[in-house]
């Protein structure tokens, strides 16, 4: 976490270097004093402030899920209260358009993934990041679904985010949200189908 009194103006700015540097180098060789350089800092400022790489990269972690969650409210938020598959779709659009597709953000998410494995303060910032994901599938989908279902689906769900947007952003091309919606709202219909065949 960086301290107290860090300038509000810095932190953007380290954020951004942080990510320019990863998508650059890669992690490993994501230096401070290159991020410094980047950043037009010197490399006390980040030792000063955030204790050195670490946890540079986990301020950085933290302004993504920061950017996603404010992604996924304002979808919600234009989105009717009762249009539940709509707000699902719009939960998927969220992870795999704009901010989270930029490739320095995709690198700086797959650095973060791998390290996280080996780290207990990252692994619990992904924890936070998979429930808060799972937790908005499952309001929606309690709507549709009995709960045990619902929650089996939102995981489902979750699998498939994290499964195409792996394989997106590591194909030249990037990540094709339109191509992840089709693929998520075909399962989610079959979902549905299954326990309202009526319906259809």
């Amino acid at each position: 976490m960086p301290k107290v009194g860090m300038p509000d103006i810095r932190k953007p700015q380290l954020v951004k270097a942080t990510m320019a540097v990863i998508e650059r180098v890669g992690l490993h060789s994501a230096s401070i004093s290159l991020i410094s350089k980047e950043a037009g800092v010197s490399t006390g400022i980040i030792n000063h402030y955030f204790g050195g790489k670490h946890g540079l990269l986990e301020e950085t972690m933290r302004a993504i899920l920061r950017e996603l969650s404010d992604t996924v409210k304002i979808k919600l938020s234009g989105l009717p209260a009762d249009a539940h598959q709509q707000r699902i779709i719009g939960i998927v659009n969220a992870n795999f358009e704009g901010f989270q597709a930029e490739n320095k953000v995709a690198k700086t998410w797959l650095a973060f993934w791998s390290y996280s494995m080996h780290d207990a303060q990252l692994k619990r910032l992904q924890r936070v990041n998979e429930q808060r994901l799972l937790s908005h599938l499952r309001i929606e989908l309690k709507a549709l679904l009995p709960d045990e279902q619902a929650n089996l689906v939102a995981h489902g769900i979750a699998s498939l985010i994290d499964g195409i947007w792996l394989r997106g952003t590591l194909n030249p091309e990037g990540i094709d949200a339109e191509k992840a919606r089709e693929i998520i709202n075909d399962y989610l219909d079959k979902q549905l189908a299954f326990y309202h065949p009526s319906s259809l």
